[in-house]
């Protein structure tokens, strides 16, 4: 048997593999999450199809009650997670922090339980803005000092709660009210920030990006996240905003799964600073097919659309090499 045929052979094999492991995952997590208590009250009134809010409900039926939730000024904010009026609000403590200081602010709230002989889990569910662009010296100050805290940041790619405005981690080219599109100004000029990556530069224990339409993937890094005993863990969710992206509001998982399928958003983790993908992409679709789904991208020229394939090559190929 030649080594090209063979090579495939052990290819598929591999595939197969690696499907079943991932059917079995996906059978446990959902069934081991599925039937938790919801710890969101049901007053919270985000926006139809809002990808922030169910990855904030899917992370506290992971963590459970024994757990401390800081929320900095936001969509998550704005909806009432934070007790605006009786019926709204988290049933365990909530803390409502200002974008500079949520980081430092939990470490002294997760030192206060330690010192009690309490165990608990104490979370930060941040923006992307507030995480990438206000709050991230005190979250680069957290990771330097090894703070046992969770931080998950929401990225729907944009200041929301006033109104669609840009952060650094909008995408190139992206559509946003202080980045609008005419003949002479084509979206966001400059590239996102890779916070994920900048993060797991920091060599911290944990570090993952992960997606609300890969349900299972993100339960396992939450599980993951919530191991660590001894420093900081960040996980990087991608959370598509109907409102402010410019989709249907019911497309909201496959938006968020085509991100993933195209290599826009790709899924891996990182313990002190390895990296490792944990969703196979066998059968890459091109970006231009994440792009069409997305209002804010309609803009977009055919010479455009090849630009950004260019960036979205080039970053993946960056994190494989790192992966390596």
């Amino acid at each position: 048997m030649d080594g090209h045929r063979q090579g495939g052979i052990m290819k598929s094999i591999d595939k197969l593999k690696w499907l079943l492991t991932e059917r079995h995952s996906i059978k446990n997590a959902e069934t081991e999450v599925r039937d938790r208590e919801d710890l969101l009250s049901p007053g919270i009134s985000a926006c139809l199809g809002c990808g922030a809010e169910l990855g904030l409900r899917i992370a506290l039926k992971v963590l459970g009650r024994n757990t401390v939730l800081a929320i900095p000024p936001g969509c998550m904010g704005g909806v009432g997670v934070v007790g605006y009026g009786p019926t709204t609000g988290a049933k365990i403590p909530v803390f409502f922090p200002l974008l500079d200081n949520i980081a430092s602010m939990l470490s002294g709230i997760k030192r206060q339980y330690n010192r009690k002989g309490k165990k608990v889990h104490v979370l930060a569910y941040a923006g992307d803005g507030g995480t990438a662009d206000v709050g991230f010296q005190s979250l680069s100050g957290a990771a330097e000092r090894g703070e046992s805290i969770i931080y998950i940041c929401y990225d729907n790619e944009g200041y929301m709660n006033t109104g669609i405005q840009r952060s650094g981690t909008t995408p190139y080219k992206a559509w946003t009210t202080t980045t609008p599109v005419s003949n002479s100004y084509r979206g966001k000029p400059q590239a996102n920030k890779y916070m994920a990556l900048i993060m797991a530069m920091h060599e911290l224990p944990y570090v993952a990006t992960a997606s609300i339409a890969y349900v299972e993937d993100y339960i396992n890094k939450l599980k993951k996240a919530a191991e660590v005993e001894d420093g900081l863990s960040y996980i990087h969710l991608f959370t598509p905003c109907p409102v402010g992206w410019k989709f249907p509001p019911d497309k909201t998982i496959e938006v968020a799964r085509l991100a993933v399928e195209t290599n826009f958003f790709p899924l891996w983790e990182a313990e002190y600073g390895k990296i490792r993908f944990t969703k196979r992409i066998w059968f890459k679709k091109p970006v231009k097919d994440y792009l069409k789904a997305v209002g804010k991208y309609s803009h977009l020229t055919e010479d455009e659309i090849r630009e950004i394939q260019q960036v979205v090559d080039n970053r993946y190929r960056l994190l494989k090499s790192l992966a390596k």
